[in-house]
């Protein structure tokens, strides 16, 4: 186990703490979810009574593995915590998500929780988003003129990078749980991610964005120097 590993699994140890019996979660996606979600099973085989709502296939596939019962935004709408990892967290918790590319499910699922609390090994904490390449998810229909539109609006807040349609396997365009691609765009530094994510939102064939802005209540940060947490403001 390398030492982002272990400072991962201490991130997610933190948070299976904040569990309690009876609450309905949802299960992030990706490197440092996952251990959340194998401790969350632990707990389960101990005797925890909860139900979890899973953000993409694979963590599903986990859930299932480990024992944690699963339902669906459709049979429970409302949840009392999500937890879920991060690409980048920046000031106030604003947060780039979507590396694994699960961004619109996670983002329905955290829009659905009480509280979102993001774990992550420290060198997700940056001073300034932008450095990990935004995922803009996409319909693939009328790509050239959606990415013209995402290009404008990049250029009228004043950013500026290139950008990439994410691949999967074999070459061929990466393809999102619902069936979209994703684009990557790397523009280095997003001074304010809100004006942003408000601005990509507005252009038809953007089906989601990877800026999480004003969800996560807490994030938990592991390194050498162990765990601390971080409230927003």
């Amino acid at each position: 186990m390398t030492d982002a590993d272990t400072y991962k699994r201490a991130a997610a140890a933190r948070a299976v703490e904040l569990v309690s019996d009876g609450m309905r979660l949802g299960l992030g996606t990706g490197s440092t979810a996952r251990p959340f979600v194998e401790l969350l099973g632990e707990r389960v085989r101990a005797g925890l009574n909860v139900v979890g709502v899973p953000t993409s296939e694979a963590t599903r596939e986990i859930a299932l593995r480990v024992g944690v019962p699963l339902t669906t935004l459709d049979e429970t709408p409302e949840l009392d915590l999500t937890v879920d990892g991060a690409d980048e967290i920046g000031p106030d918790l604003a947060l780039i998500k979507g590396g694994g590319g699960a961004l619109l499910r996670e983002k329905i699922v955290a829009a659905a929780s009480r509280r979102m609390v993001v774990i992550a090994d420290q060198t997700k904490w940056v001073e300034t988003l932008g450095r990990f390449p935004l995922p803009i998810e996409v319909n693939p229909f009328g790509l050239a003129a959606t990415r013209q539109a995402i290009a404008r609006v990049i250029a009228d807040c004043g950013l500026a990078g290139p950008m990439t349609v994410r691949s999967g396997a074999g070459g061929h365009p990466f393809v999102t749980d619902g069936g979209h691609w994703i684009v990557d765009a790397a523009l280095g530094r997003i001074p304010d991610p809100k004006m942003l994510a408000d601005r990509l939102l507005a252009v038809p064939g953007v089906v989601e964005h990877g800026l999480f802005v004003g969800l996560a209540s807490m994030a938990i940060l592991a390194g050498p120097g162990g765990v601390r947490t971080v409230e927003r403001s």
